[in-house]
């Protein structure tokens, strides 16, 4: 499975699965299975309308078959009903919901990637491209993940740290337990929550705390995590004494 990092205003790095080509199939036919009994119903009600009638009530169905995608995305954070049973969803390449032009420019593009070229385009381009775009993600700068985050936290389990480790932070003695298991449920409360507001607040009270300056490769998240391993190799070491 391809993955993609995505990079969070808080300059979090996030890994995420990219959305299959069964599961994009399997949204799309879902997505069509909703206008079916609109289409039945039509059926039944064809003898007891009128032309005119008959007529409007298809100019409405196909405008909303038209825009469906469109609106479903824009209006529901990048899903549509499909994607939302599939849990796959459009995402910004830099990790931030789309703007609007993006999803026009990727609704647009449907005409090119499936009307124009019967789906071959969109079969073959997100087949071929690095992230699985379609041509409409190309153009628009966006992707297809599956909704749930690569990383787990296992990633931020209480490590077991070998003797020979160097804390990174020696100004961790000044926290306690209590301050440990709150920065551990913060991270917690993230990979649950996909929140990262709440990663970066905490980073920040740490360091104005510590008085610390991570090195700038370093991400909130990840100074967190570091702050938690320094914590318990030190304190484990106390307690060897």
């Amino acid at each position: 499975m391809e993955i993609i990092t995505v990079q969070t205003a808080q300059n979090i790095d996030i890994d995420y699965e990219i959305g299959g080509l069964g599961e994009r199939i399997l949204a799309r036919l879902i997505d069509f299975a909703v206008f079916l009994p609109f289409l039945f119903a039509a059926m039944f009600a064809i003898p007891y309308l009128s032309n005119f009638g008959i007529g409007a009530y298809f100019i409405i169905l196909g405008i909303i078959f038209v825009f469906y995608d469109l609106l479903c995305e824009v209006f529901f954070n990048g899903q549509s009903l499909g994607k939302r049973v599939m849990k796959i969803k459009v995402i910004s390449l830099d990790g931030a919901r789309p703007k609007f032009s993006q999803y026009l420019l990727r609704w647009l593009f449907r005409l090119v990637d499936f009307s124009l070229t019967a789906g071959l385009g969109a079969l073959i381009t997100a087949a071929m491209s690095d992230n699985g775009q379609r041509i409409g993600d190309i153009v628009a700068g966006t992707v297809l993940i599956r909704t749930v985050p690569r990383t787990k936290m296992n990633n931020i389990a209480f490590p077991e740290v070998e003797n020979t480790y160097q804390p990174l932070f020696s100004q961790v003695s000044q926290l306690n337990d209590r301050d440990i298991a709150l920065i551990h449920e913060v991270i917690n409360n993230y990979f649950k929550t996909g929140n990262t507001t709440i990663v970066y607040t905490m980073a920040e009270k740490v360091k104005a705390h510590l008085l610390v300056t991570p090195p700038g490769q370093m991400n909130s998240l990840l100074f967190l995590q570091t702050i938690i391993k320094d914590y318990s190799h030190i304190t484990a070491q106390a307690d060897a004494l």
